[in-house]
């Protein structure tokens, strides 16, 4: 499984950004997918998880401000970010797991940066 994600940037606190993964490969292995960030000396993080049958789990930090979603049909995961705080700055990682645990596959990061 290959995953691209797509749509960071810069923006100024409260503004909004949307990412998007699109996953390609053996999709028919995948599970649970899901965003991670991780800022600068921090450690990679989970930011939201969204199952195969949609059922969603956010951070405390950003329960009410982000929404994750996917497109089984597009094999793409998305997260809407509201709200935007500059603590929310970091590279932000998809993430698919194979449903059967066997694998997790990451993307390549994008970067949002929220200036004040």
């Amino acid at each position: 499984v290959q995953l691209q994600a797509s749509g960071g940037g810069l923006v100024q606190a409260g503004g909004s950004l949307r990412l998007s993964c699109a996953a390609s490969g053996r999709i028919f292995s995948i599970g649970d997918m899901g965003w991670y960030c991780q800022a600068p000396g921090k450690q990679r993080e989970l930011v939201a998880l969204i199952t195969r049958s949609g059922s969603t789990n956010y951070a405390d930090s950003v329960k009410g401000r982000f929404s994750i979603s996917r497109d089984n049909a597009k094999n793409t995961v998305y997260l809407q970010m509201s709200s935007l705080k500059p603590e929310d700055t970091a590279v932000y990682y998809c993430n698919a797991d194979d449903f059967r645990g066997l694998a997790k596959w990451w993307g390549q990061g994008t970067q949002v940066t929220v200036s004040s």
